[in-house]
């Protein structure tokens, strides 16, 4: 099992996925816009002095308990998150300011035992001919409403992300931050937990966009990005989830 990090390599991981059609799109974003969705512990990571800010779509599939058979209806998902990118004593990491997702159950779980922001929708996530499509409508009770419809097309493999390099600053973490489920309502509070994953260094390609339509960053009351977005297909690889930890 590949460790991609120095910290509590000795701790044993709890669950194992497979994440497959996935996309990152990153724009560079106004620090002071961002800050306000962080609680005051964390301190933006920045690349270069600049913020970044993502939505990235991919599919979630044989989610198991390590050492236990996949349940069918329980081990699949599609996904969005709308993410940026935080540090705490020095460990950089992920902080999502939300996370759709068709599972109910997961939704649930995630919620509850790993104290993030997902969300129910409903999403479709389609690859034909060597292009995908995801196509998204949030369903979450009293959450504020989101679509999303993306079409892309992966291209040439990308030469593997070095350390430095914007690529693997966004592409390569190894940690997330959460503070609760309710983003705005949990930031104010005291909790803040680090959770750790496991994989293998992202192979990344190219990719061309020919539909982009979301509301998910406009639905946290931030503005529209402007500019076409960076943009890397990830190929498929096997996760391996740590619990989180309280920090």
């Amino acid at each position: 099992m590949p460790v991609n990090s120095d910290l509590t390599r000795s701790n044993f991981p709890l669950m194992r996925q497979r994440w497959s059609e996935l996309l990152f799109a990153h724009w560079p974003v106004a620090s002071e816009l961002l800050r306000p969705y962080l609680p005051e512990r964390l301190e933006l990571d920045l690349f270069e002095g600049q913020a970044w800010l993502g939505v990235v779509p991919f599919t979630m599939s044989g989610i198991r308990p390590l050492g236990l058979p996949a349940v069918p209806g329980l081990n699949h998902l599609h996904e969005l998150n709308v993410r940026t990118y935080a540090r705490l004593d020095g460990v950089p990491g992920v902080w999502f300011l939300s996370l759709d997702a068709t599972n109910p159950v997961g939704v649930w779980a995630a919620r509850t035992l790993f104290h993030l922001p997902y969300l129910h929708a409903r999403i479709s996530l389609q690859e034909t001919n060597g292009t995908f499509r995801a196509v998204a409508e949030r369903t979450h009770r009293g959450a504020a409403p989101a679509t999303f419809a993306a079409t892309w097309t992966p291209g040439e493999l990308r030469p593997a992300a070095q350390p430095g390099s914007l690529a693997h600053f966004l592409t390569e973490r190894y940690f997330l931050y959460t503070a609760g489920p309710d983003l705005l309502q949990d930031i104010r509070g005291t909790n803040l937990w680090r959770g750790q994953l496991y994989h293998e260094p992202w192979t990344l390609r190219d990719a061309t966009l020919s539909e982009w339509d979301s509301t998910l960053v406009e639905a946290h009351g931030l503005p529209t990005p402007m500019g076409a977005p960076v943009l890397h297909a990830a190929e498929p690889l096997d996760v391996w989830i740590k619990e989180l930890r309280r920090v």
